[in-house]
């Protein structure tokens, strides 16, 4: 990868799962950070994880080199192993149910498909800064919502 690789850190939050929920992302492009964050009123968690991921990388117009840090499994593992499974399925998983989240799934999958990104995942709550500050943000988004 070269050195001018784009770092992004991705949260998501929700009080009550469905319930108020709110994602944040951290960017940070030639040691600049760029804070965004967002939410909604009737959402899960994994949906504004997913959120934070699609927001952040739309906030580009052209195709850039991304690391990308999340702390959801469920990210980095359905976006690097099971979504190629469920697109060969026809957004069916292994439980021969139909993907939750498929039109966010899809999302993510067209912006990935724009950019060259390298995923990491992150324990969350571990003293991150760049994920404490995701998780703010993340929490931002709902608190604007109240």
């Amino acid at each position: 990868m070269s050195e001018n690789i784009i770092k992004i850190f991705t949260d998501g939050a929700c009080k009550g799962n469905p319930g108020i929920g709110g994602w944040g992302a951290l960017i940070i492009e030639n040691s600049l950070e760029t804070e965004i964050f967002g939410g909604s009123l009737n959402t899960t968690n994994n949906q504004m994880e997913l959120k934070a991921t699609i927001k952040a990388l739309e906030f580009f117009s052209e195709p850039k080199e991304i690391e990308l840090y999340t702390d959801s499994k469920y990210v980095k593992d359905g976006i690097t192993d099971w979504i190629n499974k469920w697109k060969i399925n026809g957004w069916v998983n292994a439980s021969k149910k139909s993907v939750k989240n498929a039109s966010l799934w899809k999302e993510l999958d067209k912006l990935v498909s724009a950019h060259k990104v390298e995923w990491f995942w992150v324990k969350g709550h571990s003293n991150h800064r760049e994920n404490d500050i995701a998780d703010e943000l993340a929490n931002r988004g709902i608190r604007d919502l109240l």
